[in-house]
Parts: structure tokens; C-alpha cells; sequence
């Protein structure tokens, strides 16, 4: 099993996030040996909302959802399958993932990773996930890169780990991360400008304007196409990242998944002093109504993400 530095983790968290860093530092192995183990971008089928699933996608799940079976967690529910997993009947957490964010970057050596969320386990399976964001009790993500890194929050802040390779632990390297309130980037698929909305496209324009524009400073743009990579880089330095709704078919409400990834980012986002929205509410005050439920998803520097709340009116 892999040690984690559990000094800043509530009694109530230590198993589940021992659990969550065995089964991390298993995935950041086999993401590091690339081709040596396999084809692991290939295409294996499609999940329930029709998104390719790549081996590594099924491989993780299956890694954390048996790391997860002596970790308390009751109910499991992954964006790689159709419903809500029973894993320990006596547990009183749920525990939402998405195992593999990012897994079209696989084959290119890009930073990708896990997302999390931990609840308290309802009597019913899917009424666990089914309910306020604002029930999460810890939320985090594992982000496999240059470095193997964990942030998580349990409600105080957001904490830093970082997986040493010479002692194979996690290591608390940062107990409170401060997202700064303004930017000078924002991360948005600039593919799909001729599908945005009016004020997504405002947004855009008035960062392109830089300095002889209204903000009065250049803006520089970013894109990763990976949820952990984009959310690192602005929790470390600050900015802002845009999934927003668009006029494509499906797109209506945006692409991220409200419980796999939307709702554990905008907590730990806040958690750091950042704000999350979906254009026109903040996250935190949303539910989702279907387990796989997708959401217009913006977050970031408080003061970015306030001016595109205002832009949508």
C-alpha cells in the first residue's frame, strides 16, 4: 500500500484517501510506462453517454474501485459505468469518479488524471450523488505528469501532495493553496467559436482586445484538453476555463459531467478562493438530476469568473 501523509487529514478521510493515493500511485506506474504496457489509448468500447472509452480508461476504473472495497465507501459511481456500484453494504461514504480525465491524451504524453468526490453515503444508491453540491465532504483530483501529484480538500482549504518516486508516499507539500483573484490566461476550445453563445464570445473578445481593450491588460489563451491539467495550472498561477453550453446538437448543457467532474472541481476550486459557475449560478448551489447529468462548467480567478456571471446577465 501507498503512504500517504495523513497529519492534515480528518480521521473520518484517512482510509478512503489511502485507498484513493494505492490506487493513484498504481495508475501513475502504468501511465508512465507509456507503450511498454500496452495500447493503452485504444479504443474498447463506448460508456453509457456514448463517449469512446480508451483501455486505460476501464483498467483505472477497475484499479479504484478495488483499492475502494475495504475503504468505506458504500455507494461507487464512475463516469465509466451506467449505474451506481455497491462496494461495501456497511460504509457510510459514496464516492463519485471519473478515473481517467483526459484520456485522449494518452497516447501524447500529456498530464492527465483522476477526479473525486466524497459524500456521505445515502440509504439509497443514486439519491447519494443526487443532491446538492454543496454535501460534498472532500472532493479532489490525481494528476499524472512531469510530476504524480494529489490535491484534495475536506471543506478547510485545498491541500498539495506530492508522490515521491524514491519512497513511493504522497507527501503534503502545500496545506492551504491561494488561487490568485485575477488572471492573465483563460483556457477555452477556440475550435468551437462559431458555436458559442453571445456572452461566452464577449468574454473572448474582450481578453483578445489586451491591453486596448476594456481589461487593459494582455490576456494569453491556453488550451490543454485535460480537465487535471487545466485545473493545476490555475490553481498553481490562476485563470480561467470555460466548457460552456453551445448551439451544437448535445451541447446544450455544456459536456462535463455535473457529478464526475463539475461539482469536485468547483469545490476544490473554492476551497482555494476561486469561484465556480455555470453561467448563471454558482455550482455549489446546483444538483444534479441525473447521474450523468452534463453542465455548462466556468471557474477560476473570482474576479474573471464574476465578469462572465455578469456578461450572462
Amino acid at each position: 500500500m501507498t503512504a500517504l501523509d495523513t497529519s492534515q487529514i480528518p480521521a473520518r478521510f484517512q482510509t478512503v484517501m489511502t485507498s484513493l493515493a494505492t490506487a493513484g500511485a498504481q495508475l501513475a506506474g502504468l501511465v508512465a510506462k507509456g507503450p511498454l504496457a500496452g495500447a493503452l489509448g485504444a479504443g474498447v468500447g463506448e460508456n453509457t453517454d456514448g463517449d469512446q472509452q480508451k483501455a486505460l480508461d476501464v483498467m483505472a476504473d477497475e484499479m479504484f474501485a478495488e483499492a475502494l472495497k475495504t475503504a468505506g465507501v458504500r455507494h461507487y459511481a464512475s463516469e465509466e459505468q451506467d449505474s451506481v456500484v455497491t462496494l461495501d453494504p456497511t460504509g457510510d461514504l459514496a464516492l463519485a469518479i471519473d478515473p481517467l480525465d483526459g484520456s485522449s491524451n494518452i497516447d501524447v504524453n500529456v498530464t492527465i488524471g483522476t477526479i473525486f468526490s466524497i459524500l456521505p453515503a445515502a440509504d439509497t444508491p443514486e439519491a447519494s450523488f443526487l443532491r446538492p453540491a454543496a454535501d460534498q465532504v472532500a472532493a479532489g483530483y490525481i494528476a499524472f505528469g512531469p510530476q504524480c501529484l494529489m490535491a484534495v480538500t475536506f471543506g478547510d482549504g485545498t491541500q498539495l501532495y506530492v508522490l515521491d518516486p524514491d519512497t513511493n508516499s504522497f507527501v503534503l507539500v502545500e496545506s492551504r493553496m491561494s488561487l490568485p483573484t485575477s488572471a492573465k490566461e483563460f483556457s477555452i476550445n477556440s475550435s468551437n467559436r462559431r458555436h458559442w453563445t453571445k456572452p461566452v464570445l464577449a468574454y473572448v473578445e474582450e481578453n483578445e482586445a489586451g491591453e486596448t481593450g476594456a481589461k487593459g491588460k494582455n490576456m494569453n489563451f491556453r488550451w490543454v484538453g485535460s480537465l487535471v491539467a487545466e485545473t493545476h495550472r490555475i490553481l498553481t498561477r490562476g485563470g480561467t476555463f470555460l466548457y460552456p453550453s453551445d448551439a451544437r446538437p448535445k451541447y446544450e448543457n455544456g459536456r462535463l459531467r455535473m457529478v464526475y467532474e463539475v461539482a469536485p472541481m468547483a469545490f476544490l476550486v473554492e476551497q482555494a478562493g476561486g469561484k465556480a459557475t455555470d453561467g448563471k449560478a454558482p455550482i455549489l448551489s446546483l444538483t444534479a438530476a441525473e447521474l450523468h447529468e452534463r453542465r455548462p462548467f466556468v471557474f477560476g480567478s473570482s474576479e474573471e469568473v464574476d465578469r462572465i456571471a455578469e456578461l450572462h446577465g
